[in-house]
């Protein structure tokens, strides 16, 4: 195997997916970047950029189809593309769940299966889930985007045991809140309960204030490129408050992790 690799990641217009396009881009891999509307994005240096939509599973296939066309090949897939919401689970509407659930979860499921079948043919493959610490801690206030990254766990570790045999393997990135406009510019769900408001505004206040403290997606970009090159690992998690999560969920009793959650958000 070549050490340089062909690496496709969704999402590249801004955050995390765009800084690990870029790094990527100067190890000297061959980088394809998704980008809903080609016109619109950012050009990357070192970067093709490739209109894909990851929720519409036509356009995921034409996409990968003109990748395949141009490389030879994938061996490296990123899903890091996603959306997020704030507000309570009962506020939240189907609709809003659905449009969730497509971009986090399905467009994931779109993905890998147009991708797989290239990677089982040359026996070789890593796909990285850009998962969240929401994905084993849950957060009040969103718990519908909670709900999306539980799901990205349990599909990358089912996955990983089915893959396995053909020397593909499944890894998990969970990064803490990172400065991002999707940190930032997270929507609130649309038809609010009033009862919920000063708690809601409590959690958003707490949400914000932690991507205002937040780093750069620097590290997070480290720890996917870590994921995808170096030996196999199931789960990863950026340095800082990410790891001292998973620490705090791993060791701890879950009666302080519950209270410290609580606290966290500002709730009594």
């Amino acid at each position: 195997m070549s050490n340089l690799k062909v690496v496709v990641i969704t999402g590249v217009s801004s955050g995390i997916g765009q800084v690990t396009a870029e790094k990527f881009a100067k190890l000297g891999h061959k980088v394809f970047g998704t980008v809903r509307n080609k016109v619109k994005a950012q050009p990357i240096e070192a970067v093709e950029l490739v209109e894909m939509d990851v929720a519409d599973e036509d356009s995921v296939q034409l996409g990968i189809h003109s990748i395949i066309n141009k490389a030879g090949h994938i061996d490296i897939l990123v899903n890091n593309a996603g959306a997020s919401l704030i507000g309570a689970v009962e506020e939240t509407s189907i609709k809003e769940a659905k449009f969730l659930f497509n971009t986090n979860v399905f467009s994931i499921l779109c993905t890998t299966q147009a991708v797989l079948p290239y990677m089982r043919v040359q026996h070789y493959g890593r796909i990285i889930n850009v998962s969240s610490v929401l994905g084993f801690l849950p957060s009040p206030y969103m718990g519908l985007y909670s709900a999306t990254k539980h799901a990205v766990e349990g599909l990358s570790e089912s996955l990983d045991h089915e893959l396995r045999q053909f020397g593909i393997r499944v890894s998990i990135v969970q990064p803490s809140f990172t400065k991002t406009n999707l940190d930032k510019n997270a929507p609130l769900a649309s038809s609010k309960i009033p009862e919920y408001d000063n708690e809601r505004n409590l959690a958003t206040h707490a949400i914000l204030k932690q991507i205002d403290q937040a780093p750069q997606p620097d590290s997070v970009a480290d720890t996917i490129i870590t994921a995808a090159l170096n030996d196999w690992q199931m789960r990863h998690t950026p340095s800082g408050q990410a790891s001292l999560l998973s620490k705090l969920r791993r060791f701890m009793p879950s009666g302080p992790v519950d209270k410290s959650i609580r606290k966290t958000f500002g709730l009594k």
